[in-house]
């Protein structure tokens, strides 16, 4: 029987690529919570700069649909962060923003992924209010 009949496909496309696997996923959420948990990182603290990169590379990968804004800002956050007279109420806005569009790409996961990122939305929301006071 030849193996490439036309029977449909019964195997769902999966949501994330196929080069980054489901543990480098939960490491990069599980390290992103674990610096945010510890506060705000510092201005030159690379660290932070460091998770930038990991999530737009990880997001650019990704072909799932509605992530064009969260990647617009990861990039606008990192040259705020860049910056030496970024105003803390600008840098604010953009947390903001990224902790509203994460939660709302936890909402439309129905995978393990919705409750951290969830959690991941719900921290950038509260850094930016620690940095708009």
């Amino acid at each position: 029987m030849d193996s490439t009949a036309s029977t449909p496909q019964s195997t769902p496309t999966p949501t994330i690529p196929l080069d980054v696997t489901d543990q480098q996923n939960s490491a990069l959420l599980e390290d992103t919570l674990n610096l945010l948990n510890d506060g705000a990182p510092k201005k030159g603290d690379k660290h932070g700069l460091a998770e930038i990169d990991r999530w737009e590379e990880v997001l650019r990968a990704s072909e799932r649909p509605g992530l064009a804004k969260i990647i617009q800002e990861l990039s606008t956050l990192r040259e705020q962060l860049n910056a030496s007279d970024t105003d803390p109420h600008e840098l604010a806005e953009t947390l903001a923003t990224l902790g509203a569009e994460t939660n709302k790409v936890a909402d439309e996961t129905s995978d393990n992924y919705s409750a951290p990122l969830n959690q991941l939305g719900k921290l950038l929301i509260k850094v930016s209010n620690v940095l708009s006071r």
